[in-house]
């Protein structure tokens, strides 16, 4: 039966989104039961993509990443894969007319990991629009269920929250970047000499994107409102630990949010939503 093929790829998703990303999983389960699933298939394609270039270094990762690019678009094309992560969120595309060019330029920065170590400004920008911007787009259009005016409304504010957890992600992962794959994605840093002032300039800009995706949040349809703004309390809450530490401590641990504070924040955020507040 095909609706059980993908039935079954939707759960493989679902299974890759819990395994990879306690955050956004929990994060996941708070939004409305009909975007759950199309939010799993995105995490999931997504997760895949990143794990081809960040781990499978005893093999030809470019060949890898040719290949999944390859699969991606014919599993468009003929509305199925058999390879189930990539069934599902050929689906998710198709269902919620996800823009072919989101998809480019997320394959466009996965190519960039595999050659590039340093990025000036325009390069920055550019990696930070097609791993992480373009995944928030991917995300509002199924927040937005075919509502085209409300996604032109949210896309700068959505780009903003995607741009702001990739970058609090790179703050939170220098040592594995840096000394793992020899990685540096912010411009003019030197990890060899990273001061207070790198620090600062850095947080001033994720603090930026995090105010201007907040407007935005607000604005959403009230059955993913819940969810992205729990998303968003997570990862303002990793960055303000981060800002407390010394730029010498984040070159050496990798920051972390304890469960408790986890559930905290979803406490929290619940007697708000009840309130009316979100």
């Amino acid at each position: 039966m095909v609706s059980l093929f993908h039935k079954v790829s939707q759960d493989c998703s679902r299974i890759v989104t819990k395994k990879y990303s306690t955050s956004f999983s929990s994060a996941i389960r708070l939004l409305h039961k009909d975007l759950r699933a199309p939010i799993y298939n995105i995490y999931g394609f997504v997760r895949f993509a990143d794990e081809i270039v960040d781990t499978f270094h005893h093999q030809d990762k470019q060949r890898l990443l040719e290949e999944f690019k390859r699969e991606t678009y014919h599993a468009l094309e003929r509305k199925l894969s058999l390879n189930p992560i990539l069934n599902s969120f050929q689906q998710t595309v198709h269902q919620y007319h996800i823009n072919r060019h989101l998809i480019d330029a997320f394959f466009h920065s996965m190519e960039m990991d595999l050659t590039r170590t340093a990025y000036d400004k325009s390069g920055y920008q550019e990696y930070i629009y097609g791993s992480a911007e373009v995944v928030g787009l991917m995300c509002l259009h199924v927040f937005c269920e075919g509502n085209l005016d409300l996604y032109q409304k949210l896309e700068a504010p959505a780009r903003s929250l995607g741009a702001a957890f990739q970058k609090v992600n790179f703050l939170r992962d220098i040592k594995a970047d840096y000394n793992g794959l020899s990685r540096v994605y912010f411009p003019d840093c030197d990890f060899n000499c990273f001061t207070e002032n790198d620090k600062r300039k850095i947080e001033e800009d994720i603090y930026e994107d995090f105010k201007k995706a907040y407007h935005g949040i607000l604005k959403l349809p009230w059955k993913a409102r819940f969810g992205v703004y729990v998303a968003y309390k997570y990862y303002l809450s990793l960055f303000r630990k981060i800002q407390r530490m010394k730029s010498s401590v984040i070159l050496n641990k990798r920051v972390r949010i304890p469960n408790y504070h986890k559930a905290m924040i979803v406490v929290r955020a619940g007697v708000k939503n009840k309130l009316g507040l979100i």
